[in-house]
């Protein structure tokens, strides 16, 4: 067929008067471009800082076989860390913990940072090459980072060759099927040790570290199925009594009271040990009592707080307790945390530890928090070069820290109590009662 120079379509132009005049932009659809092109630079940013954090990794391995690699109870020495899977380079131990103050982060969760890392850059080539040009999310790509660690190195490139086309919209539920199946089909025998071992995995968490103003905490755990069968059964009696002997509280609470008053008749029964070939007693532990840690003032009696868990309590929820059956009272005098009591000793008393952990909540490296009562009390100025035992002198530091500032790579010194100014290679920061700052930063070289 011949078109000729015909036209396909006989389109007119429209008239002047015709032409559709621009819409107008609301505040609103303004304020959402905004928004779109903040998140596209955060993104590339936190894509830039993995590369980043890649490369560093690279340039602080330690190699597996080095003379220098210490174990992590070796206090003063550095080690490599496997951070990563099977086959990720080990990384230095205090490399690491520069980082994670420059990061602003925990050591664990500087640790983990850079095991997430390194296992997309090492074990996880395609999902990472995915995730550089911007088509996985970042946090998706570490948290799947963190399921594959524990494979062998042939079970996690399974894992990436199934998972990186769709990683930017698989759900956990099939992250995790995969992680197993790639597990049973490369190393069954590890798949089948794991499934004997997960009884080690069982645990009860009293959630203490929650305990808000409300004075109540969540409780969550995992048990063999028969002691769930028996526990539900304890509770439920105790609960089915309590209602008909006229407690008026709803069923689940008087299940969780029940629960309560079998910890408490627990804890003051003597445990007997019998000798296992004659059935012979051959000693009685007897039973503990569970200390409740209270501050109140004698004068502000609006709020209290909960020594235990550190958090602010309830005068009212004080005084039910106080109220509890076979309860005592010990009233201690209050510690004076800035008081200089040294001692001759290296070894610490228990008066100036709790002086210490009183004053410090955590340990005093920057964004470190590793609850005091958990930690070492470090000597500031060694006590082998003069520094004395005594508040003044301490400070909490959490094993890792501690084996950090003995190495002499970084250094502190109190200000004031419970302040403390830093100088690491990343910088010299401020940690006092509010948080880390951050004061100034060293230079690349």
């Amino acid at each position: 067929m011949d078109l000729g120079t015909a036209p396909l379509f006989d389109l007119t132009a429209p008239a002047a008067d015709q032409v559709a005049e621009p819409v107008a932009v609301t505040r609103s659809q303004a304020l959402l471009a905004e928004i779109r092109d903040h998140r596209a630079v955060v993104a590339e940013r936190e894509i830039a800082t993995l590369r980043a954090v890649a490369e560093w990794a690279g340039e602080h391995v330690v190699a597996e076989d080095a003379a220098d690699v210490a174990t992590l109870t070796e206090r003063g020495l550095d080690t490599g860390l496997p951070l990563a899977g099977p086959g990720a380079p080990l990384i230095s131990d205090f490399a690491v913990m520069e980082l994670s103050a420059l990061l602003g982060r925990s050591l664990d969760s500087g640790r983990n940072y850079v095991g997430q890392v390194l296992e997309l850059a090492h074990r996880l080539p395609k999902t990472w090459t995915r995730l550089l040009d911007g088509q996985v999310p970042v946090w998706k790509a570490l948290r799947v980072a963190d399921a594959t660690r524990l494979l062998p190195q042939d079970a996690a490139s399974f894992v990436d060759a199934q998972l990186a086309p769709f990683a930017h919209g698989v759900t956990w539920a099939q992250v995790d099927r995969l992680v197993e199946e790639a597990l049973v089909r490369y190393d069954p025998a590890a798949a089948e040790d794991r499934r004997r071992e997960s009884r080690d995995h069982r645990h009860v968490h009293t959630g203490l570290d929650r305990v808000g103003y409300n004075g109540t905490a969540d409780l969550s755990g995992t048990l063999d199925a028969a002691d769930a069968l028996d526990l539900e059964h304890a509770i439920a009696r105790r609960a089915k009594l309590a209602g008909q002997l006229g407690d008026t509280d709803t069923l689940e609470v008087r299940r969780a009271k029940a629960l309560g008053e079998i910890a408490r008749e627990d804890l003051v029964l003597d445990l007997e040990v019998a000798d296992p070939d004659t059935g012979e007693i051959t000693r009685t532990i007897p039973g503990r009592k569970t200390e409740l840690t209270l501050h109140l003032s004698a004068t502000d009696q609006t709020v209290g707080r909960f020594g235990n868990t550190r958090t602010p309590i309830s005068v009212e929820q004080v005084k039910e307790w106080l109220n509890t059956p076979h309860t005592s009272v010990v009233v201690r005098p209050v510690v004076d945390l800035a008081g200089h009591q040294p001692v001759d000793s290296y070894e610490i008393p228990d008066r100036i530890r709790r002086q210490v952990t009183d004053r410090d909540h955590h340990c005093g490296f920057p964004y470190c928090t590793k609850p005091a009562e958990a930690c070492d009390l470090d000597h500031i100025t060694p006590h082998a070069g003069g520094g004395p035992t005594c508040a003044c002198n301490l400070s909490p530091a959490c094993r890792g820290h501690h084996r950090y500032k003995t190495s002499g790579r970084t250094s502190y010194r109190m200000l004031a109590p419970g302040t403390y100014h830093w100088t690491l290679p990343t910088g010299t920061y401020l940690v006092d009662p509010t948080g880390t700052h951050q004061l100034t930063a060293t230079p690349p070289e």
